[in-house]
């Protein structure tokens, strides 16, 4: 890097817009969707996709909703020439899908595409040429007058050429990119915009599309709203135009930039499922769309198996979702930490159905994009002790008692940090096992039955203590009680009962009971013993003796 001041550089000049709207404004609507994946998409992979993932892709896009697709750019290669004649012969294209293609300013290309979509009941031509002084002197070496030339000579073109598919029933829509809008100057832009209209002569009933990319990032996302806004309100023919965005994201700022974009008036959005894309990518279509419907808005795309949307995209373009990427990512609808773990856990718990959603930390419900509630809490050794007790009920059904929770926290945390890696749920589930549940010894327990006599229980039970077998009798107000008076007999620690929770674990006949009990030692400790039964009096036992072997192991 080049040390301060920074002379390498130029700040990007903003727009003298005094007047602007957009920022009191609110989203309340979904723009116009068109999916650029088939071509913008997929010159961007290292191995572009095969004329058989490209239909499968297809398809996938039709399922989430995409009314308008581009499907690539026939003039440049017989590959994209043949992929866009199958969908139209093979009769792929639903009648309510527009299929896009692209085409530079060249006569020759004009008629090839145009010859492309022949027979397409629905179909957008997207005509583009450079507009921007960079791409004026370094690559055209042509003044102003000549990208102007350039311009209209290629909408005449389309014009005349598309007159024949017209008349045999196609439903031709023309779009027209001034590429590199954002870095050219925003009255030429205007002026080229202007000039293209006048040739094409749109209706409202037939709007012509201004599309105005950010082909490449320059600016904060309020320049590029201000943008479009001063196009939107200089435009002379705005009832008789869609204003579309194609935003970049070479300053990762792409997502804030078309929301801005669309606060500043305008109606359609181009991009791609993920952010796919040359260099940092377009637009993900996704997060805009879900960002929306966080706010109230259905996007009219669906994304309900969102799992099953990022299965086809990594299969078909090699690429893989980033785990932390909103919405789809693995990771998104995670916590570890236990802070976190523990509102979740919380705020969940109280939420009605039929109310405004309002978990905390987790903006929208998982189920409404296909993720599974299973995955919300994942322990390592930064979770809490909530965490834990979550996964534990939401994948096990074990309710453990509120005040268990920071015990089995601790185990639970030691163990991943001896692991030095996140703990699954089944692994939490074994040393959950392993520690209160499977304990056989030195204290075991190996006939345990009560009678009732009078007001009081009876029980008689046979132990081993460090492999000797003991039979005690004792009574008690309870099972628990007359256990508790029997062990006193012995040489174990004295200790006394705190507190005792059961629930059931299943239903119907394979149900079990679980028993969850806290005792105090002589010394002052206290910790908590499970077990688990068909017979719910022998569970609470089994909870005592798992209890005092966890006592005297420490």
């Amino acid at each position: 890097m080049q040390p301060a001041p920074v002379t390498k550089y130029r700040p990007f000049p903003p727009v003298h817009l005094p007047d602007r709207q957009w920022p009191g404004r609110t989203l309340e609507r979904a723009p116009i969707w068109c999916s650029v994946d088939l071509r913008d998409g997929n010159q961007a992979l290292a191995q572009p996709m095969s004329v058989e993932e490209k239909l499968e892709y297809f398809e996938l896009l039709v399922k989430i909703g995409f009314k308008e697709i581009e499907v690539g750019f026939p003039s440049a290669s017989q590959i994209e020439f043949d992929f866009c004649r199958r969908l139209i012969e093979e009769h792929r294209i639903p009648d309510d899908v527009a299929i896009q293609i692209l085409c530079q300013c060249r006569e020759e290309l004009i008629t090839r595409s145009i010859e492309a979509m022949r027979g397409a009941r629905n179909a957008i031509f997207h005509l583009y040429n450079s507009t921007s002084p960079a791409q004026r002197k370094y690559v055209f070496n042509a003044t102003r007058a000549d990208i102007v030339k350039i311009a209209t000579q290629g909408t005449t073109w389309v014009k005349q050429y598309s007159q024949p598919l017209v008349a045999a029933g196609t439903r031709m829509r023309f779009e027209y990119s001034p590429e590199s809008f954002t870095s050219t100057e925003l009255e030429f832009a205007l002026e080229v915009c202007e000039a293209v209209t006048d040739i094409w002569q749109p209706t409202r009933e037939d709007k012509i599309i201004l599309n105005l990319p950010a082909t490449v990032e320059y600016a904060t996302p309020n320049v590029h709203a201000d943008q479009i806004e001063w196009m939107c309100t200089h435009l002379t023919r705005r009832d008789r135009t869609l204003v579309s965005l194609h935003t970049h994201n070479d300053r990762g700022t792409g997502i804030a930039a078309t929301e801005l974009a669309l606060l500043a008036g305008a109606d359609r959005v181009e991009g791609t499922l993920f952010g796919n894309g040359e260099r940092t990518g377009n637009v993900d279509i996704v997060t805009v769309a879900l960002n929306l419907y966080t706010q109230g808005i259905h996007p009219g795309l669906d994304f309900s198996n969102i799992n099953e949307i990022r299965e086809v995209y990594e299969r078909c373009t090699r690429l893989e979702v980033p785990a932390r990427l909103p919405y789809a990512g693995e990771l998104v609808f995670t916590a570890f930490s236990g802070s976190h773990q523990d509102a979740i856990k919380k705020s969940w718990a109280l939420q009605k159905p039929a109310t405004p959603w309002d978990v905390l930390y987790i903006p929208i419900d998982p189920a409404d994009v296909g993720r599974s509630y299973k995955a919300i809490i994942r322990i390592n050794s930064q979770s809490g002790k909530g965490g834990v007790a979550y996964v534990l009920e939401h994948e096990f059904g074990y309710s453990l008692p509120k005040l268990m929770h920071r015990e089995i926290g601790r185990i639970i945390n030691d163990v991943a940090d001896a692991k030095g890696t996140e703990l699954t749920p089944v692994e939490i589930h074994d040393v959950f096992r392993r520690e209160y549940l499977e304990r056989t010894g030195p204290l075991a327990l190996q006939h345990f039955k009560t009678t009732e006599r009078d007001s009081a229980v009876k029980c008689a039970a046979t132990l081993t203590l460090d492999g000797q077998t003991h039979k005690l009798t004792a009574e008690g107000n309870g099972p628990i009680d007359a256990f508790v008076r029997a062990l006193g007999t012995t040489s174990l620690p004295k200790f006394e009962v705190l507190s005792y929770v059961e629930h059931s674990l299943g239903k119907g006949s394979e149900a079990r009971a679980v028993s969850y009990i806290q005792i105090k030692t002589g010394r002052g400790h206290a910790l908590f013993g499970a077990g688990i039964d068909t017979n719910i009096e022998l569970a609470s036992i089994k909870a005592i003796v798992s209890a005092l072997n966890r006592a005297l192991k420490k």
